[in-house]
């Protein structure tokens, strides 16, 4: 069930980042649905690998580079969900950004840490 809340909250967060964003279009609900699915498997299979082989530069910009690698898996999930585009690279970064900056707060208001008592 978590999961599924959590599946989402991510397509919320695709949704509005979509909204804000100039370059970034969905073209409804099931497009961000398959959109957040995408994005959540580029970047667990070669978003992950890339983040791996990249960890030097990722010390050296101080984490910022993850956010060029969260742009490229937006841009590969654009290019393989029909009724998700992304314009180019600057427009991929800047949806990027707020789409973990959402993600984090979407999930922090409806999701709390069980952990806290």
């Amino acid at each position: 069930m978590r999961i599924l809340l959590h599946w989402v909250l991510s397509a919320l967060a695709v949704w509005i980042v979509a909204n804000v964003v100039p370059g970034i279009h969905v073209s409804g609900p099931v497009a961000a649905l398959i959109a957040a699915a995408a994005i959540g498997l580029a970047n667990a299979t070669i978003g992950f690998v890339l983040k791996i082989l990249t960890f030097p530069l990722t010390l050296l910009t101080l984490g910022l580079f993850w956010f060029v690698i969260n742009a490229l898996m937006l841009e590969l999930a654009a290019a393989f969900v029909r009724g998700f585009y992304v314009r180019d690279f600057t427009s991929a970064f800047i949806g990027a950004v707020l789409l973990s900056i959402v993600s984090t707060i979407l999930q922090w208001l409806i999701m709390p840490n069980r952990n806290v008592r």
